[in-house]
């Protein structure tokens, strides 16, 4: 649970830092968001799911 809502607002962050500095209009931003909810709803969604698990996983046992 924390990992996902860690990465909600991780993706939040740079959506809303593309809109504003990167060019990205509302407009592309509702339609990156649409296609989200419908790759939560497809059958890629638990291949979605594990790839980035593993992926939040891999980088927390990194040593810095």
């Amino acid at each position: 649970m924390a990992v996902s809502i860690s990465a909600v607002l991780l993706l939040l962050v740079v959506v809303f830092m593309l809109v504003r500095k990167g060019g990205l209009k509302g407009g592309h931003a509702v339609v990156c968001v649409l296609l989200g909810f419908y790759l939560a709803s497809s059958s890629l969604a638990p291949t979605i799911r594990d790839l980035t698990t593993n992926v939040a996983h891999m980088i927390s046992e990194f040593d810095l």
